[in-house]
């Protein structure tokens, strides 16, 4: 018995260390991924394809063209990381990409789409 559950503590302990490391890497992957994107994203809200939603994700604007792709890709890896700042803070990633939000309008450059808590655009 001894045995069997020392086992079985060894194979939660491997499992939930697999399951760990392998969110470690997603979420650098993600972080590579916004990275290599980061100039593309950039010249998108700066020609106003695209802005900055309340909820801390890219949203296609008028005339967003081809943007699409990239908007959903942008948004996926932003998801993964919200995820994972909300469950270290103890929030829900909704909440994580609201805070993130905030902070991702107080630093775009003029000009840029930002979308205010109500709802409402406007032109940084």
């Amino acid at each position: 018995m001894k045995t069997t559950l020392r086992l079985l503590a060894l194979f939660s302990l491997a499992f939930f260390s697999l399951a760990a490391r392998a969110v470690a890497d997603e979420v650098g992957d993600a972080k590579q991924r916004i990275a290599a994107r980061q100039s593309e994203v950039a010249s998108l809200k700066t020609s106003g394809a695209v802005g900055e939603n309340n909820r801390g994700l890219l949203e296609v604007r008028g005339g967003g063209g081809s943007s699409a792709k990239v908007v959903a890709e942008e948004n996926r890896d932003r998801g993964i990381l919200y995820a994972e700042a909300g469950k270290r803070s103890g929030v829900s990633a909704d909440e994580a990409g609201r805070a993130r939000a905030k902070q991702i309008a107080a630093n775009s450059a003029p000009g840029v789409w930002v979308q205010k808590d109500d709802g409402t655009w406007q032109k940084k």
